[in-house]
């Protein structure tokens, strides 16, 4: 922690994101979720895909912040767009069940088929309901099973 405190103080955003994290979760220092935030706003601001995505799961949560969808939704679209999986997952879950954004199982189809492609497990295990379920994406048996055996393989007990 003492290393990411030294760089994060000379402004290097992905210091900023890993010093947040050891705040939020306690690790070599006590837990804070205030300066987990700041922390996090600050790598956001500077462009840090996943100080996006850490400070949308906070609003997301409401962890250390307000619970507030919309500006979650806004903050792991700008990670998504940076092809931060986590921002493109958590972007769809947010258009799948309409949280923060209207619902929209097209762009969730959509944005849970770039995470998978990436590698995110839990990605991988939506992306294969929606293409069985024919829901934001033509139905597809031979996509979802691809999917499923991708998940599994990574050990998701779901698929």
């Amino acid at each position: 922690a003492r290393l990411f405190r030294r760089a994060a103080n000379k402004g290097h955003a992905a210091a900023q994101c890993e010093l947040g994290r050891c705040f939020e979760f306690g690790m070599g220092m006590p837990q804070d979720d205030d300066e987990a935030v700041h922390l996090y706003r600050r790598a956001a601001e500077l462009g840090d895909a996943s100080g996006q995505y850490c400070l949308g799961k906070c609003y997301a949560h409401g962890g250390g912040v307000p619970q507030y969808d919309r500006v979650a939704v806004h903050l792991f679209g700008r990670a998504a767009e940076q092809d931060n999986p986590l921002g493109q997952y958590n972007s769809a879950r947010c258009y799948h069940h309409g949280r923060g954004e209207r619902q929209d199982d097209r762009e969730a189809a959509r944005l849970f088929g770039v995470a998978a492609e990436q590698g995110d497990v839990d990605a991988q295990f939506d992306y294969a309901v929606l293409c069985a379920l024919g829901r934001g994406v033509a139905q597809d048996d031979a996509k979802a099973a691809r999917n499923y055996r991708l998940a599994a393989d990574q050990g998701d007990m779901r698929a």
